[in-house]
């Protein structure tokens, strides 16, 4: 486990459960903490303020709250949250949006381990 990335806490967010294995199958033996996995974004919400995680990562396209709106929220109410996207779509209009409610960068789904892994640090140190 790399000094720099020791217990650094990761919250997962999306509404696929096998995202949700894929990610946490690539961050937990690189030395990440998976401190909570949600659905929606509207779960990511109320979670974040118990949690506070190091990094967020979060889903553009879920049922109930999307991501953009859910960054946005968490953005306002914690404005150091650090917050990146993972999206199938590559649309440009959204990924502006997203920016623009706070999210550091984006990984496109699907992700390879070592991609993933290297943007995590990346985003970590911003």
């Amino acid at each position: 486990m790399a000094e720099n990335q020791t217990q650094k806490r990761i919250m997962l967010v999306d509404d696929s459960p096998f995202i949700h294995k894929a990610l946490s199958k690539a961050l937990v033996p690189a030395g990440y903490e998976i401190c909570g996995t949600f659905r929606n974004g509207l779960q990511a919400v109320e979670a974040y303020g118990n949690l506070l995680p190091d990094l967020l990562i979060m889903d553009i396209t879920m049922p109930v709250m999307d991501g953009v709106q859910a960054a946005r929220e968490i953005t306002a109410r914690y404005p150091g949250a650090k917050i990146a996207m993972l999206s199938a779509m590559g649309d440009e209009d959204i990924l502006a949006e997203a920016k623009e409610a706070g999210a550091l960068g984006f990984m496109t789904k699907p992700f390879a381990n070592d991609e993933l892994l290297a943007a995590v640090s990346d985003y970590l140190t911003k």
